[in-house]
């Protein structure tokens, strides 16, 4: 239905169901996931004290859909949608479907780094089926292009990282929801400026899916989003970035920190002869920071304001064309970052398994 609607009034609406909606759907799954005894037990190495109903990310899907449902119900009637969009979208459903029986049998028993990555990567294919391709990567130093055969691999390896990165990051109280509402305003206003209003839509109905998820998750939060939560926000920022024109580079200075710190914590895992995907060791940078004696809300707000910053300098760098900028900026991020986990690894030195002396952090 074409109403004679302002782009922002529609841009607004959308928002707003997605918050509404979701904060009453996580509510009922809250419910439901105490009801069916959906629960996460909190194991070793965990900042998580209490046990808590794994089910709020069922909540954040639906809200999301239902608020993508909605902007094509009511269309503004200066937008125009392309064809070759909404058949990609139609693939970006279909995959986040395909995460659902992945993540009810991963919250009511815990699979292990096998059976989760190849279920990551049959929802991630599915849109490339449908035309998802990462055909070019745009970097501060210029545009790469990717070869034709590597397109769409490419884009399921971009999907698959971006899930696990936010999947490891859910560790506390109001982290990984807050990082995909900062991520998504960031995402939404970039895909804005460059005219591309029908993508700047999904960002949108997801920010407000993840704070309508917050009024349950605020710490001391009363669910957490579970595998279903956190795979489905690390596939929709990962797909969201490449449905609209790859802005692979703005995804990475945004989740700098959970990327990194992910890659960090698999090296020293394997430098000590152990599973880089095998957890409870506390090696990831919120846990270190807890164990410096930061708050829950304080390492949380700390992180909000990381990405935050990195976003409005992302913002203020904006342009069509790669710049020296730019290269300074991703530059100054990584080394920082680099920095940071580095730090606090040395200064949250700890036993490492299967020795018997105090082993401090390279």
């Amino acid at each position: 239905m074409t109403l004679d609607l302002g782009l922002w009034t529609w841009l607004c609406a959308v928002f707003l169901a997605a918050a509404l909606t979701a904060a009453a759907l996580v509510l009922a799954a809250e419910r439901v996931g105490v009801g069916l005894g959906i629960v996460d037990h909190p194991r070793e190495g965990e900042v998580q004290q209490r046990d808590l109903p794994r089910t709020g990310g069922y909540g954040v899907l639906l809200a999301f859909w239902l608020a993508i449902l909605l902007s094509f119900l009511v269309v503004p009637g200066e937008l125009e949608r392309l064809p070759a969009d909404n058949v990609r979208l139609l693939g970006v459903f279909l995959g986040s479907l395909a995460l659902i029986p992945l993540a009810i049998a991963d919250d009511v028993r815990r699979l292990g780094p096998g059976p989760q990555l190849f279920g990551q990567v049959v929802a991630a294919a599915i849109p490339t089926l449908f035309g998802l391709r990462m055909d070019e990567i745009a970097t501060p130093l210029g545009i790469v292009t990717i070869p034709d055969a590597l397109a769409g691999p490419l884009a399921v390896l971009w999907v698959v990282a971006m899930m696990n990165a936010i999947n490891l990051l859910d560790s506390m109280d109001g982290l990984a929801g807050g990082i995909g509402a900062i991520a998504s305003g960031v995402l939404f206003l970039r895909s804005l400026w460059f005219g591309q209003a029908s993508i700047a839509v999904l960002p949108v109905a997801l920010g407000g899916a993840c704070l309508g998820f917050l009024t349950r998750n605020w710490h001391p939060s009363r669910v957490i989003l579970g595998s279903s939560g956190a795979l489905f926000l690390g596939y929709a920022l990962g797909v969201i970035t490449v449905v609209g024109g790859v802005k692979i580079g703005t995804a990475f200075l945004l989740l700098a920190v959970p990327i990194l710190d992910v890659a960090w914590v698999a090296y020293r895992r394997l430098a000590q002869g152990r599973s880089p995907f095998r957890g409870g060791d506390a090696e990831h940078l919120p846990h270190r920071l807890h164990k410096l004696g930061m708050s829950d809300r304080a390492i949380v707000l700390s992180l909000y304001a990381v990405c935050g910053s990195v976003g409005v300098a992302v913002l203020a760098m904006h342009s069509v064309l790669p710049t020296a900028e730019k290269a300074y900026l991703a530059g100054a991020v990584v080394a920082t970052v680099a920095a940071a986990l580095a730090l606090a690894a040395r200064l949250t030195g700890r036993r490492t398994p299967g020795t018997t002396g105090a082993q401090p952090e390279p």
